[in-house]
């Protein structure tokens, strides 16, 4: 039997994410994925190709926990906090989608058409998928960080730079969705 539990509310999950920021300011860290990603990358030895990795990364061990943190939680979340149904989106969405292409849209939790394994076996998918991660990486190092740091830890500390990066993630969000999107697929 699967344990199933509601997500928490907004109003519990809220002060959490607030404690944590809190925690993290008041020891003089920061958060983000991409500054966990760096460390990764200098663990991993990536300092004897880049200089850019070449930093003491024991020193920013933690961001190696919030890495296995943040995969155990997706699997939690997957596995025990999901009731397997379809995400409730809305119905001209659903249309949208299924012209699309995507089939499974509006009828299972993650649809098979972007979620599955075989979907990396169409090259065109991998194609998206490489280029994607490598605008990604290239737009994190330039905006000296990724959504979850700029959105999160930036603007916890009322850094300007943060809210310029979070408006620019949020237009650019905007024009993939609405321009990008519908002439790739």
């Amino acid at each position: 039997m699967d344990l199933i539990l509601e997500p928490w509310p907004w109003y519990v999950a809220g002060p959490m994410i607030a404690l944590v920021m809190f925690l993290l300011i008041f020891m003089g860290r920061k958060f983000g994925m991409s500054s966990n990603l760096e460390t990764m990358c200098a663990v991993c030895g990536a300092g004897k190709k880049s200089e850019y990795f070449s930093f003491d990364w024991r020193a920013n061990r933690w961001n190696l926990v919030v890495i296995l943190g943040a995969a155990i939680g997706g699997f939690a979340g997957a596995h025990l906090l999901s009731t397997g149904e379809a995400v409730a989106i809305a119905p001209e969405t659903v249309e949208k989608l299924n012209a699309l292409g995507f089939e499974s849209a509006g009828k299972a939790y993650l649809p098979e058409d972007l979620f599955s394994t075989s979907a990396l076996s169409d090259p065109f998918a991998l194609a998206i998928l490489m280029i994607g991660g490598l605008l990604i990486g290239f737009g994190a190092r330039y905006a000296a960080g990724c959504t979850s740091g700029h959105a999160i830890s930036g603007l916890s500390n009322l850094q300007l730079p943060s809210l310029i990066a979070v408006i620019g993630f949020f237009i650019g969000g905007l024009v993939m969705v609405h321009l990008l999107f519908p002439m790739i697929f």
